[in-house]
């Protein structure tokens, strides 16, 4: 008579951690076996761990991550042999990044108040001193990173990111009532936030279908790539012809780039090169932002006192906050936006304003100082951070790499 035969409990596989109904790891085998396998001779920790991942499929073996464009302390992996110094600045510098919330919730804020006490007395050509399409292209920013904390289900950088949109919604909406936008653009502007806000709500919680999500962030990409050339080429209207032929064209090719990368026509390192465009885009519009408002002062001095020198302050301060965590994490495209927005949408305008006399040398000695004292500051702490003896290298590894 057959006898049913029970496998010894050393063979037996442990049971894998399960999401839904599949497994989210293959089976593992119990170290025991693994022990076996190789004649039951002991190992030392390190070697055990190398041979059971030598068991293990290569898509259950844990990879390092690359950091996130906004990483906090728990993303970042500490190299083995760093030291305290190390350890303390990467928290502090996570904690600078935190802090940079505070302002940009405050950013918009006086130069609503602003642009609201110039509206109730009147005074419509105040608000001109704004630059629609500099705020225009703010948002769209805004707008391209409340997409990317959001797939990354990272909750307060997208409460901080949607509130940058509706804020700077609000300052362009009365620029429409001042009549310094155009109603045309505002109503396509409109349409696009509330698009971008439901579907990024929808999808924050799950209730959006991956395919929808594909076309948004394909909408977003294609479109950060066709607004940028088109608004840095009308910036510079009448200057140069008004035409939009930029605008078509950097759409053509975006679409055609976008279609042949969603087909697969394009090797994996174009694919992966066009999934970074977004981010990309949305940082470059950003930094056109001081450009639009500089050039806007360069013009119209006279429109000057229409700025609000608190909320170039802020910007100032905020993106100031998060270039020492930018820095540390060696992540290039955060550290540029950072630094090109508090040394010119900050301090630039700051700088405009003091030379046409509206704001007080005390004031703009005292933050020009200030950014400087904390610039060099990150640079050596980074420095001290890794054990280097020049700050400059912690630069050269930020744009080569290590």
């Amino acid at each position: 008579m057959a006898m049913a035969v029970t496998p010894p409990p050393a063979l037996r596989l442990r049971p894998s951690p399960t999401h839904g109904a599949f497994p989210l790891f293959p089976p593992r085998p119990s170290p025991s076996l693994v022990a076996r396998a190789h004649g039951s001779i002991p190992m030392p920790l390190r070697q055990r761990l190398i041979t059971l991942n030598q068991y293990l499929p290569a898509s259950a073996v844990p990879r390092p991550r690359s950091p996130p464009l906004f990483a906090t302390s728990s993303d970042s992996v500490h190299p083995v042999g760093k030291g305290s110094n190390y350890r303390e600045w990467d928290s502090l510098t996570s904690r600078f990044a935190g802090a940079a919330n505070i302002p940009f919730l405050l950013l918009q804020l006086p130069q609503i108040i602003l642009n609201a006490r110039n509206l109730l007395s009147g005074n419509n050509a105040a608000l001109f001193a704004v630059p629609w399409l500099g705020m225009l292209t703010g948002l769209l920013g805004n707008l391209s990173l409340v997409s990317y904390f959001v797939e990354k289900k990272e909750t307060e950088a997208v409460i901080v990111q949607t509130l940058g949109v509706v804020s700077t919604y609000v300052v362009i909406a009365q620029l429409t009532m001042a009549q310094a936008m155009p109603l045309p653009q505002f109503v396509a502007t409109t349409v696009v936030v509330a698009l971008g806000l439901v579907v990024n709500f929808l999808n924050y919680f799950g209730w959006v279908d991956g395919a929808i999500w594909n076309l948004w962030e394909d909408f977003i990409t294609i479109g950060g790539l066709a607004v940028l050339p088109q608004v840095m080429w009308s910036t510079f209207v009448p200057f140069v012809p008004s035409s939009i032929l930029p605008g078509v064209i950097s759409f053509t090719l975006a679409a055609a780039t976008v279609t042949l990368a969603r087909t697969g026509k394009l090797s994996e390192k174009a694919t992966k090169l066009v999934g970074s465009l977004s981010g990309w885009t949305a940082t470059l519009l950003f930094m056109w932002m001081p450009i639009a408002q500089m050039w806007t002062n360069y013009l119209n001095p006279d429109n000057i006192r229409g700025l609000s020198s608190f909320t170039m302050l802020l910007s100032m301060m905020g993106n100031g906050l998060m270039i020492p965590r930018a820095l540390f994490i060696r992540d290039l495209m955060w550290f540029t936006g950072s630094t090109w927005a508090s040394f010119l949408q900050g301090w630039g305008n700051l700088f405009c304003m003091y030379s046409l006399n509206t704001i007080s040398r005390e004031f703009f000695f005292g933050t020009t100082i200030g950014l400087l004292l904390w610039t060099g500051m990150a640079l050596w702490r980074d420095s001290v951070a890794y054990g280097y003896n020049n700050p400059l290298r912690s630069i050269k590894e930020l744009v080569f790499g290590p």
